[in-house]
């Protein structure tokens, strides 16, 4: 088996390089990729761009500001797949991620500078393009530790989480499944949807013969603000959404409500956290056609200030006490807003990066689109007290939950060692 767990990942490996060219170039020679160092030296592109380091405490990509654009794709091991490929794979994912995060091709040879008789390293799409604020968070799915069928494939059963389990069904589910579940997850986030499906790409490349793609999602328009240096962006229901989200300005409730802290779980999760994602379709058109005030109450928000139909601005806390001049609640007992408060689901909250979608028409012309909902937490738990206090809410008539999948995310890299690399310590 493979033992190097602490050791740096000085370039791709023999299979990584293979899986760039394609299986059709198993006769050439590698050359000097497979053993050179991450280079951060000059990115390609030109002009500023926002660059976050890829090695750290936490993994990029979570409570950093949320970026504009998400390619987001869930993958399965091989059939055929060993310990020693798995390992070798996030070796080689770390080792491109650090490049590519920073504003580099995904290996030294690129998509110009190798071999003229084989195919490019890099798919050059990106070429000339800065780094755009790039992140790329890993995360491993329940199916990587024991499959559906009970077998071990990869000796880390007795490494699971006891919380890492599929979620439940939950009232109204309509699931497909082409659109949840996976062993192992590639998060990319950038401010250009260019850098973002460029990162999948290529690391969908080193994957091959070890992994492949099981399904993924495109989103643009993120529908949740991370920090307080941004403002408060809209759904396509075009209320503000995300405007009581954990901000990463505030450090005690991120700890409490997104870290795995000591203790939480088997050690090499410490400081990782848990990604729930939740495809969401909006029955656009029904919305619609919904009178201003119907879509208000549902919220429990105005829709232009996007403050509390208590009163008061956007961030005046919410009081659910509050009467109208006939006695009735200014935020209904199924409100959105009053369903989802930390006050109603015993104190759970969420960190949420989600983004919108539109992925064209059905088959009766109408809009597939909707939310694809991300959310971060210290504990799946946490998510499935919110979504269970969710089935009374109002907004069920106009969304149809059509994919799950839960992840555990680990903790980040160090600058000598790769992603994950403390489940196989």
């Amino acid at each position: 088996m493979t033992e190097p767990e602490e050791t740096a990942p000085r370039g791709l490996s023999r299979r990584g390089l293979l899986g760039l060219v394609g299986a059709g170039a198993a006769g050439l020679a590698v050359g000097g990729g497979a053993v050179a160092a991450v280079g951060l030296s000059q990115p390609n592109g030109v002009g500023v761009s926002t660059v976050y380091p890829f090695f750290g405490e936490h993994q990029a990509g979570i409570t950093t500001p949320a970026q504009d654009r998400l390619h987001f794709a869930a993958f399965d091991m091989a059939s055929t797949a060993t310990r020693d490929d798995l390992v070798e794979l996030l070796r080689d994912w770390t080792y491109a991620a650090a490049r590519l995060t920073q504003g580099h091709e995904v290996t030294e040879g690129g998509a110009v500078d190798g071999s003229p008789l084989a195919p490019p390293d890099d798919t050059g799409e990106a070429l000339g393009l800065p780094a755009s604020g790039l992140t790329i968070t890993f995360g491993f799915g329940p199916t990587l530790f024991t499959t559906d069928d009970g077998t071990d494939r990869f000796g880390i059963a007795d490494r699971r989480p006891a919380l890492l389990e599929k979620l439940p069904r939950f009232s109204g589910d309509a699931l497909r499944p082409e659109s949840g579940g996976g062993d192992l997850c590639i998060q990319a986030c950038a401010d250009d949807p260019q850098v973002a499906v460029h990162a999948i790409r290529n690391l969908s490349r080193i994957a091959f013969g070890r992994a492949s793609i099981r399904w993924s999602q495109l989103g643009f328009g993120r529908t949740s603000s991370t920090s307080t240096s941004q403002v408060t962006p809209r759904n396509l229901f075009g209320f503000k959404d995300g405007t009581a989200n954990i901000k990463a300005e505030d450090p005690a409730t991120v700890a409490d409500q997104v870290w795995v802290a000591k203790g939480d779980g088997p050690a090499w999760m410490t400081g990782g956290s848990y990604l729930v994602t939740r495809k969401i379709r909006m029955i656009i058109e029904a919305w619609d056609r919904t009178q201003l005030q119907e879509q208000e109450n549902v919220i429990g928000r105005s829709k232009g200030e996007g403050a509390p139909l208590s009163g008061g601005k956007e961030f005046t806390e919410p009081d659910f006490s509050a009467k109208g001049a006939a006695g009735q609640d200014l935020i209904g007992a199924d409100a959105h807003v009053r369903l989802a408060h930390p006050t109603a689901t015993g104190g759970a909250q969420l960190l949420r990066r989600g983004y919108n979608f539109v992925d064209g028409n059905d088959e009766l012309g109408r809009l597939d689109a909707g939310l694809f909902f991300i959310s971060f937490q210290r504990s799946p738990e946490q998510f499935v007290a919110v979504q269970k206090n969710l089935a009374r809410d109002a907004l069920n008539e106009y969304i149809k939950h059509v994919g799950s999948a839960i992840f555990a995310v680990p903790p980040g890299a160090t600058t000598d060692s790769y992603v994950g690399a403390g489940l196989f310590a």
